[in-house]
């Protein structure tokens, strides 16, 4: 892959990918190798955490598709080998604010019909913590799985505000957490669960009770502005590239 065509993105538009039988068999060592080396690079590189997560699907029995989804990851790290995470100064460290947006993509899997989660987490104003993930269970509605995205969240920013104080960092508190949707950040506020969420398990409403607790606030955004975008889907160019600027991946001179 060295004298490769680099590519703009890490995934088409279009991707899905889902198991075919009938599609060649690829060497399946080669192929745990090359996904094992781009989730170890995902540390440092989260714009392809998507295009790994749906790949690291398909390690038992990997076929000609699935490899081509992984070889074209690596034809977009060969275009962009300076960019990286940046980590500003802090000017002001008073202010230890963390931020968090989560969004998820509503039945994305093709094969199971489960949706993917994803969320973002920033500390002063740099990338700290994020994930690409399949939810543990089918939604059955678009209240469901947002509030399984919004759980996924919760679940980091506690665990996120407790690491910190060891680190003896106090972070602002409420910590924000952003959002796209107003009709069901109205709903995650009802004390009561009503004909729209009784179907949903229990569990997942632990961002209500973080909310009443005071831990916890939701501030709505705009998709345009919704950066956890990036870990739920494949994605056109410009809006890739204008995420990717969001979240402070960048080209470092070298």
């Amino acid at each position: 892959m060295l004298s490769c065509n680099p590519t703009s993105t890490p995934a088409e538009v279009i991707l899905k990918l889902v198991k075919n039988e009938e599609e060649e068999l690829v060497d399946p060592t080669l192929f745990k190798k090359i996904v094992g080396s781009l989730r170890y690079l995902c540390n440092s590189r989260s714009c392809i955490s998507y295009a790994i997560s749906v790949t690291s699907k398909f390690m038992s029995e990997p076929r000609a598709p699935h490899l081509i989804v992984a070889k074209r990851v690596m034809r977009y790290i060969k275009g962009t080998l300076e960019y990286g995470i940046f980590f500003p100064k802090c000017i002001n460290e008073l202010t230890m604010e963390l931020m968090a947006y989560s969004y998820a993509d509503w039945c994305g899997d093709r094969q199971d019909r489960k949706s993917t989660s994803g969320y973002l987490f920033k500390f002063l104003n740099a990338q700290i913590s994020w994930s690409a993930k399949k939810q543990p269970t089918v939604a059955l509605s678009t209240c469901e799985f947002e509030c399984i995205a919004w759980c996924l969240a919760t679940c980091q920013a506690v665990w996120l505000e407790a690491t910190l104080k060891e680190m003896e960092i106090e972070v602002c508190k409420p910590i924000a957490l952003f959002i796209d949707n107003k009709l069901t950040i109205n709903l995650s506020k009802i004390p009561v669960l009503n004909g729209r969420s009784k179907h949903i398990e229990a569990k997942f409403h632990f961002l209500r009770e973080q909310l009443n607790k005071g831990a916890l606030k939701i501030v709505h955004c705009s998709t345009d502005l919704q950066l956890a975008d990036m870990f739920t889907k494949a994605m056109k160019i410009d809006r890739f590239n204008k995420l990717r600027s969001l979240i402070d991946m960048v080209e470092l001179e070298t």
